[in-house]
């Protein structure tokens, strides 16, 4: 009986690197290249670790560094608390922050995902430092040469979910604040039901990640890779490995060197040794080309660094480069799209620090209320109600006073003329303002409404009142007719 894989269509190259022939996962142990790209790197990593789990930490004028508080809606950044109000804000830091994907990327490839990204800093600089570790393999990387024991595997899995914990409080953090988390640790978990729901479930998802999916969260999950053919272009830097140089490739002969011939002299600088396959933490061959699977890690880069060196050849068969270099193409640093997304985000940043540094102390907002716009009082005047809506935005206590400043006529009535709001604290109250019935212009008049706190701040509002077009002794029933 013939096999059935045998009548399938087989695939002229791997469908994922992290796939065998027959669609069973690969497990991918790649070996570990310390050049100087790696050297590096791991710096780069070993503060970005610090950074992470240091900055819910971390405080500045008394506030968190980072806080994103989404029940209240306060979003702290350096110091800085971003109120709902501040919506322009928000929308321009997230602008910016895609545009400068796109900038990036644009310039230097994918140098996010092998240098700064979270999963590949705590992947390659976490995670299978502990499995080299408890496998065997510390320092070199690779498959174990030999069946690891239970109690090694159980050991690690129990450091990974150490770890994996950590991360999840840690993350969560960010958004609660250490102080709750830190009481929350040492508290029952019905105290605070969806903070250790939210715990259990993020360190599950992390355990998944580090230990299970791995690689395939940026080969499979994360859409970057994809992005990629529509975010470079020919003269983005990637790593690439240049076939001018490298083909026609082939293993050494140790003939050529007994007998003092150069064993380089009728093929390319690639000996074929697959080194930079073996350390590559997505499985490919960089010798294919640009791949969506490449996160520029540049372990491929150091791996073959350390071949040319064996070989008497000089560095960079692997290389930062970009595809038009690499054809022998002129290399244009400054092409439209980077001048493009440069201008823009320096736009983006110059408007953001120009309404960041005239953010007003306090939001004020005039409202009003539902029904008729106006009243005629028993005395005559026209009663206009309304509501403000006061915000405190800053970090202290301040209390707020109201007054007509123009024209000089009209007065307000019902109004607390001193309130006392504290830091973030928003308000909303009514105010009526009484106006002589012969003030208004076609049944208007504007009025001018100062607030201002203790500390000597103040914002003049801008209102426009609706009243009679008529004589003040026709009010009465013009008022009573609507």
């Amino acid at each position: 009986m013939a096999d059935p894989a045998e009548s399938l269509l087989q695939p002229e190259e791997h469908v994922l690197s992290t796939l065998e022939a027959d669609g069973s996962r690969r497990w991918l142990r790649p070996k570990l290249a310390k050049g100087r790209f790696w050297h590096a790197r791991r710096v780069v990593a070993y503060v970005l670790l610090l950074i992470y789990s240091g900055l819910p930490w971390l405080k500045i004028s008394g506030k968190p560094a980072i806080l994103l508080d989404v029940p209240a809606r306060e979003f702290t950044f350096f110091g800085v608390t971003f109120l709902p109000t501040d919506t322009v804000l928000l929308a321009i830091v997230v602008l910016t922050a895609f545009l400068s994907i796109f900038f990036f990327t644009a310039l230097f490839g994918r140098v996010w995902c092998g240098w700064a990204c979270p999963q590949t800093v705590y992947m390659e600089f976490v995670f299978r430092p502990i499995e080299r570790l408890f496998t065997g393999r510390t320092g070199v990387g690779g498959k174990p040469r030999k069946d690891v024991a239970g109690w090694r595997k159980g050991g690690m899995y129990v450091v990974y979910f150490v770890i994996a914990l950590h991360l999840a409080q840690t993350f969560v953090a960010y958004f609660v604040g250490v102080e709750n988390v830190k009481q929350w640790m040492w508290s029952s978990p019905t105290d605070h039901p969806a903070a250790f729901a939210i715990v259990v479930v993020l360190t599950i998802l992390m355990m998944i990640d580090f230990a299970y999916w791995r690689e395939q969260l940026c080969i499979i999950g994360c859409p970057y890779g994809r992005l990629q053919s529509v975010l470079l272009d020919r003269n983005s830097k990637i790593v690439t490995y240049d076939p001018g140089r490298g083909e026609p490739r082939a293993p050494l002969r140790k003939s050529d060197r007994k007998e003092g011939k150069d064993p380089f002299a009728d093929r390319g600088s690639c000996i074929d040794c697959h080194q930079c396959v073996h350390v590559c933490p997505t499985g490919i061959d960089i010798r294919d080309g640009l791949q969506l699977e490449c996160i520029h890690c540049t372990q491929c880069m150091d791996a073959c660094d350390e071949i040319m060196d064996r070989t008497g050849q000089p560095r960079g068969l692997i290389r930062y480069s970009s595809q038009a270099a690499i054809e022998g193409e002129p290399q244009r640093f400054l092409r439209p799209r980077v001048a493009i997304y440069g201008t823009l985000i320096a736009g983006l940043g110059a408007l953001f620090i120009t309404l960041l540094a005239t953010k007003p102390q306090a939001d004020v907002t005039m409202l009003r209320t539902l029904g008729k716009p106006y009243f005629v009082t028993d005395s005559g005047e026209i009663d206009n109600p309304m509501r403000v809506k006061l915000t405190n935005r800053t970090g202290e206590t301040r209390t707020y006073t109201f007054e007509i400043v123009d024209p000089p006529g009209p007065r307000l009535f019902e109004v607390d003329q001193s309130l006392s709001l504290e830091p973030g604290e928003t308000i909303t109250e009514p105010v009526h303002v009484m106006v002589p019935p012969d003030a208004f212009v076609s049944g208007r008049l504007d009025v001018t409404l100062r607030i201002s706190d203790d500390t000597g701040w103040s914002r003049d509002s801008s209102w426009l009142l609706f009243g009679p077009n008529q004589q003040p002794q026709a009010a009465g029933q013009a008022g009573q007719s609507q």
